[in-house]
């Protein structure tokens, strides 16, 4: 990470930090495995469906995981606000569907 310094109208010196390419490239690569591991298990034809799902499952999780930190910078700091929202969308969507299984299956 180098460190870049602005001024501002005030005069006043601010310095932030740009991260480089590298963390790019290196979560760019992990997603690619992620990618590659669920289509070699979905592909691969003899691995029982149960733990194909629950694979496939774990390795979404991580991508979301990994697409909202890095690529949407949601690790920086002052988002916190959208997090949040998310979250709440999340908590939304998971307990319409818990209620509409409760409501097909009951």
């Amino acid at each position: 990470m180098t460190t870049e310094h602005q001024v501002t109208q005030d005069g006043v010196k601010r310095s932030h930090r740009h991260e480089g390419p590298q963390k790019h490239i290196v979560v760019f690569i992990f997603s690619i495995i992620l990618t590659a591991i669920a289509f070699a298990a979905v592909a691969a034809g003899g691995v029982n469906a149960a733990f194909a799902v629950i694979l496939l499952l774990v390795m979404a999780v991580l991508q979301v995981i990994v697409q909202m930190g890095y690529w949407m910078h949601l690790k920086d700091r002052g988002h916190m606000i959208p997090i949040l929202f998310m979250i709440g969308g999340f908590f939304v969507a998971g307990t319409a569907i818990v209620m509409g299984l409760y409501w097909v299956w009951w």
